[in-house]
Order: C-alpha cells, then structure tokens, then sequence
C-alpha cells in the first residue's frame, strides 16, 4: 500500500496574510490568542483557512497586530491609502518613523517605551497648566 503523501499544501491567502501580520509583529499564536481572547487553535485554523476570523475578533485582532481591519482581510486595493505621516516633514514624520522602530522591539519592550512617552506627555501636560 503507497504512502501517502506528507508535502505541505499551500497556505490559503488569507491564512497567509494572518500569518504574516502576526509573525511582522513578533507574536506567536498562543500570544496573539491572549490578546484577543480566543484559544491558539482558533488563531492556527484562521491562518490556515481562507476564512476570516470572526467580526467579533477582527478589530481585537488588528489592535494587537498593530493594523487595520482592511490590512487582515486584505482590501487595500479598493482605496488607495494617504501617504505614510513618515514621509511627511518635520515632528510628525520623526514620530513616525521612531514609532516604527519601536514596532521592531519585541513586545514587552515596546511596552516600556509606550509607558515611557506616556509619562513624558502626561509631565509635559501638568507642567503647561
């Protein structure tokens, strides 16, 4: 009787896109399942699937990745986003381009960094008023 076959199918493209998203930002499935309240294996199925997680998961899911719900169920084609604020001159663009490094950092690490500002924005406010 003939093996069967142990060759990986292809990953459907939405289960890719998930995939994607959640390695980009430095999450494993167990940790992106405690962000948005669901089990591992649903995370595994989603991204496995060309099924879409559920609306109820959707916009939790994109908060944690650090992107939008269009980003998820890839519908960037349908409207052509503004340019990026990093390309803009000045205070904004260098925001945003610290903030992207920052996104690099492993997740505690950025943690730290969003507490850091935070407390630097809240200083800055009491002392103005």
């Amino acid at each position: 009787m003939p093996r069967k076959s142990r060759k990986p199918t292809p990953r459907p493209q939405q289960g890719a896109r998930l995939r994607a998203l959640r390695k980009a930002a430095k999450l494993s499935q167990a940790e992106l399942a405690a962000l948005v309240g669901e089990q591992q294996p649903a995370i595994s199925f989603w991204e496995r699937s060309d099924k879409p997680p559920r609306s109820d998961v959707l916009a939790k899911m994109a908060k944690a990745l650090g992107v939008t719900i269009e980003d998820i169920l890839g519908e960037h084609a349908a409207a052509p986003s503004p340019p990026p604020l990093a390309d803009l001159p000045g205070p904004a663009g260098q925001v945003q381009k610290a903030f992207e490094e920052v996104r690099k950092l492993p997740r505690r690490q950025q943690q730290k960094v969003v507490e850091f500002v935070f407390a630097f924005v809240n200083e800055y406010k009491r002392k103005a008023s």
